[in-house]
């Protein structure tokens, strides 16, 4: 079980997780917008004909469904504050009791003068790239 527990609580495992299901969601919002705005406006421009109920209008005989895409954004917003609130914030604090940060604010750096390379440390006193020494 301490295997299982380590394997589940690597930070890359995390971090692909939650950009899996935040892809996810996304996609589900992008599928909501494509089906309820733009197929109707196409079809209405091709001059197909449907209705429907629901918050929108009807194009050339195209039921545009608002309803249904303002419905998708909610479930997108929702879907992303569980997600926020029941795996990032528990394991941001998990990580940080650990020593590590996670889903924060990235360390600051400097850019060396040379080779213009930025995302060095501030504390760096040679850069990774070009091997020229840097002032601290």
């Amino acid at each position: 079980m301490k295997g299982f527990k380590s394997f589940l609580m690597q930070g890359e495992l995390i971090v692909i997780a939650v950009g899996l299901v935040v892809a996810l969601a996304f996609s589900t919002l992008i599928k909501a917008f494509t089906d309820n705005i733009i197929t109707p406006l196409v079809n209405a421009a091709a001059g197909g004909g449907s209705t429907g109920q629901g918050l929108g209008w009807t194009v050339s005989g195209q039921r545009i469904n608002l309803g249904a895409f303002i419905s998708g954004i909610v479930y997108f917003i929702t879907f992303m504050a569980v997600i926020y609130f029941a795996i990032v914030v528990p394991y941001r604090s998990y990580m940080q009791r650990r020593g590590t940060s996670v889903f924060g604010e990235a360390a600051p750096s400097k850019a060396c003068p040379n080779c213009l390379s930025a995302g060095l440390p501030v504390a760096a006193t040679k850069c990774k790239f070009c091997a020229s020494e840097l002032v601290a």
